[in-house]
């Protein structure tokens, strides 16, 4: 005898408690991993100006060399919600596993770049011949770091695909105090410097990295699962993870070209353009954990042959997206006037900041409805979709873009051009959404 379907409102109810349960951990996580930036940038600014400058180049090339690699996590979470789903835990964290072993491999190789060619990264970046020394050693010894940061990605997405994101929450916060406490007695107790800083945010990672592999190898172990390499299962997190790796590149490739658009706008345009991606990039935190939940709950009821759930999941967080997105654009304007004084006083920068801002607060409930969307179709496994969208989006927003400064408009224009990259983004998602393609069932895609 089938179940009977729950009525609506119990029906949204649930999701709402389910959406909550792991957006909320989330956020918590999402917004505790730039705080390692930011107590390092605290503590190596007391050494100098040239020892801040070169941290700054040297984060800059850190993060953008992980951020390319965040499909560890998402391709991993949408794989291992699925196998939850069809109630095959073993399997599960195998694929994790395969995962893992990936973001191994993935590190090594990064590794082997950087070291032999720090020197030119931070040329490349621009340091001044004050700050370069200062980034290369930084680089250097953080590269060490990133094999861990991998692991920790694709430990992540095995544990929002199991539906658990407090644990993560837990390892983000202790990893953020023990990377403080390393930092400070490392640079100044150990007289070591800004070499100090990079092997306690090093260690700081390796313990993160050990915390999540003790957690997954005791799940292994508990439910059978294998925890030698796989090839055939690594290759083919490597195959669902290219064209999120192609989304990801597109999307760095349009806030780059946004930078340099506002660079060509004069000094305190670019000025305030790092002001408002700053905010810009904080209210994403917010929308993106509830893209999280979306991932680990979708291809948990597609792993689960539960197609209707799925779509009236994707509904009910549609809607949590634009009343999040509504919130936030608020927001944004009403704290205008007190927040831009926190970043500088020169009247031209916050005039052109001021009106840039007024453009992401109304933007903010098309945001809501992309990031969601996103995590919903990455839940489903629908990178290559994605990747073509975002490879659209980037066709569209360029040639706006690079007009900006032939126009006129200064910033705010370039931001209603960014606006026009995520209202882009929201239709080729929103049309997949509705034609239902996305809604393949089963353990595996």
């Amino acid at each position: 005898m089938t179940q009977a379907p729950a009525p609506p409102r119990t029906a949204r109810r649930r999701h709402d408690r389910e959406i909550v349960s792991l957006a909320v951990p989330a956020f918590g996580a999402l917004v505790a991993e730039p705080l390692f930036v930011l107590a390092d940038s605290a503590i190596v600014g007391h050494l100098g100006t040239g020892q801040l400058a070169g941290l700054g180049v040297a984060s800059a090339l850190l993060t953008t060399a992980v951020s390319v690699f965040v499909f560890l996590a998402y391709a991993t979470t949408a794989a291992v919600a699925r196998r939850v789903g069809a109630g095959d835990l073993p399997a599960a964290i195998r694929q994790g596993m395969d995962g893992i072993w990936l973001a191994l491999l993935l590190g090594a190789g990064v590794i082997a770049v950087v070291l032999p060619t720090a020197p030119s990264l931070v040329e490349l970046f621009g340091a001044s011949d004050t700050a370069a020394p200062y980034a290369t050693t930084y680089l250097r010894i953080s590269a060490f770091g990133i094999p861990a940061m991998l692991v920790v990605l694709a430990a992540t997405g095995v544990l929002r695909g199991l539906q658990d994101t407090k644990t993560p929450l837990y390892v983000a916060v202790a990893g953020f105090v023990a990377n403080g406490v390393l930092n400070v007695a490392l640079v100044y107790g150990a007289g070591l410097g800004i070499a100090g800083s990079a092997w306690g945010t090093v260690i700081a990672q390796w313990g993160m990295a050990a915390v999540y592999l003790v957690v997954v190898v005791r799940g292994a172990r508990s439910h059978g699962a294998s925890l030698r390499p796989d090839v055939a299962g690594i290759r083919a997190s490597a195959q669902a993870g290219t064209p999120l790796l192609v989304r990801t590149l597109s999307l760095r490739a349009i806030l780059m070209i946004a930078t340099g658009v506002a660079a060509r706008l004069g000094d305190a345009d670019i000025a305030a353009h790092q002001i408002v991606l700053s905010l810009w990039s904080l209210l994403a935190f917010a929308l993106d954990a509830i893209a999280i939940a979306g991932q680990a709950i979708i291809g948990r009821y597609l792993g689960a042959d539960d197609p209707q759930g799925a779509r009236d999941v994707c509904r009910r967080m549609m809607q949590w997206g634009v009343v999040v997105g509504l919130l936030l654009g608020t927001l944004v304007v009403v704290a205008r006037p007190a927040f831009l004084p926190l970043f500088t006083s020169d009247s031209a920068v916050k005039d052109a900041a001021l009106h840039a801002l007024l453009v992401v607060a109304l933007s903010q409930p098309i945001c809501g409805v992309v990031f969601v969307l996103d995590g919903v179709l990455m839940g489903a496994g629908d990178g290559p979709y994605l990747a073509w969208a975002m490879l659209l989006t980037l066709a569209v927003f360029t040639p706006v873009a690079l007009l900006v400064p032939t126009v006129g408009g200064g910033l705010t224009a370039l931001w209603a051009a960014m606006t026009l990259m995520m209202t882009v983004r929201m239709l080729t998602l929103w049309l997949r959404a509705r034609s239902g393609r996305w809604l393949v069932t089963g353990a595996t895609r």
